[in-house]
């Protein structure tokens, strides 16, 4: 038996079944803490085919969502590791000249193991934002997972130039240059 069942039988009532039934559709599935792209920690990844509506504050359907939020969903499933449907999403995302946007349509790309591909969005993204550290850093763990490590260390000296040896993307990259199993 499951939740709905359960409230409608303590009730008995139908518009306590719709309204159980219509939070477990539009309540976030479960919030993500935030860690590189720029996010923050109060993201939030809604069930397959909703998005995160950040202004309603609930999941809506994907075609219902804004730009904005189609890459904020986009970028989360990403990172967890779910590239088709963040594929999905960004490519859903009507602003194509938007260099995060390219960004994680290239990060996805290359975590499916479209390396070139998934470079070619990063140039692309550079075009537009050629200071986007992450881009430049995805960018760099592109060259590194091909090998090319001499492409790998112009985007760290790149990286160094933008933000320095401290920020999170050049000791992330600088990591996975180094060998570190885990970057």
């Amino acid at each position: 038996m499951n939740r709905s069942t359960l409230i409608a039988r303590a009730t008995g009532s139908a518009a306590t079944v719709f309204a159980v039934s219509f939070l477990a559709l539009s309540a976030p599935a479960y919030a993500a803490s935030g860690s590189g792209g720029g996010g923050s920690s109060d993201e939030v990844t809604c069930r397959e085919g909703l998005v995160y509506d950040k202004a309603k504050q609930m999941c809506v359907r994907e075609e219902a969502a804004n730009d904005a939020d189609l890459y904020a969903t986009g970028r989360a499933v990403a990172l967890a590791g779910d590239y088709e449907r963040a594929l999905r999403l960004l490519h859903s995302v009507e602003d194509k000249n938007d260099a995060m946007v390219l960004t994680m349509i290239g990060y996805s790309t290359r975590k499916m193991g479209r390396v070139e591909e998934g470079i070619e969005y990063y140039h692309q993204a550079l075009a537009i934002e050629p200071d986007n550290v992450f881009t430049r850093e995805y960018l760099g763990e592109g060259y590194v997972s091909q090998g090319r490590y001499d492409l790998a260390e112009v985007q760290l000296a790149k990286i160094e130039q933008i933000c320095g040896r401290d920020c999170e993307q050049y000791q992330d990259l600088s990591a996975a240059i180094a060998g570190d199993p885990d970057w």
